[in-house]
């Protein structure tokens, strides 16, 4: 479950202060997406836009369409071992435009996506949930300097 509305604390970045975003529900792009636009800020973050139509700050998290699970998966009659085993990926899609030159407005993206192998979810969910912990805590960990990576291009 994700919480689409309200505030989120961003990550700390390079000449940011206390970085707030606020969210409010968007339509969805699609029947398996859920999707929120940021509409105002809080905190020092100078220069940065709010949504428009002209310059989309959105975030979209999407669903598989179909949910796979274990009995799909192919079980070898000779090793007893799953192969081909089906798995749901769960995206998540940040889009924030930002000028190229003056006026001129393109959409930059992040995708996070998420692939999680059928019956692991179930069988060994605190493995599954472990992993989802550290991505949130690494990321948030290096909010700067990835931020800063995707300036300079810089990866130390």
């Amino acid at each position: 479950m994700f919480t689409m509305t309200g505030a989120v604390t961003g990550g700390p970045q390079v000449g940011y202060t206390t970085p707030v975003f606020n969210m409010v529900l968007d339509n969805r792009p699609d029947v398996r997406s859920t999707q929120s636009a940021i509409t105002s800020l809080g905190g020092t973050m100078t220069g940065v836009t709010t949504h428009t139509i002209n310059a989309a700050f959105t975030c979209t998290v999407r669903r598989p369409s179909v949910w796979k699970n274990l009995g799909m998966a192919l079980l070898n009659g000779v090793t007893a071992q799953y192969s081909k085993v089906p798995y749901n990926e769960q995206v998540i899609i940040v889009r924030k435009a930002a000028q190229v030159a003056l006026g001129q407005w393109w959409t930059n993206e992040w995708r996070l996506a998420c692939k999680i192998y059928a019956g692991s979810e179930t069988y060994d969910a605190p493995n599954v949930r472990a992993g989802a912990s550290f991505l949130a805590g690494f990321l948030w960990q290096n909010s700067s300097g990835f931020g800063q990576s995707l300036v300079d291009g810089i990866q130390a």
